[in-house]
């Protein structure tokens, strides 16, 4: 095990940070493979990580993966740091509300 394996455990070192979160290494990753084009070849973090792109940014919600790409390219530096940041925040603050509904069980709920 290594490797090895189509490249598969070298991506998942820098796609969760040691808190569970996605990294802003996998997001920009993500935002390469869209710019360059590589449609349909997402795995289940990178199709997250467009998810969360999706939702905090609406202009690109009902888009294409290459227009999103196309969109992705015409940012600027700083605005592209921004969209990170958001995106990040995002997975993160529903990474976090996921772990609290798992954790509730049926005798924390009330009854009507």
């Amino acid at each position: 095990m290594g490797p090895l394996i189509g490249g598969k455990l070298v991506n998942m070192a820098h796609e969760c940070s040691t808190d569970g979160a996605i990294s802003e290494m996998a997001i920009v990753d993500t935002f390469t493979k869209l710019i360059f084009g590589q449609e349909g070849d997402f795995n289940s973090s990178e199709q997250l990580i467009i998810q969360a792109f999706r939702l905090v940014d609406t202009r690109v919600e009902l888009d294409t993966h290459r227009d999103m790409g196309h969109y992705l390219r015409a940012l600027g530096v700083a605005e592209m740091i921004q969209l990170v940041t958001r995106v990040q925040a995002c997975l993160t603050d529903g990474l976090h509300a996921i772990a609290r509904v798992g954790k509730t069980s049926v005798l924390d709920r009330r009854a009507h």
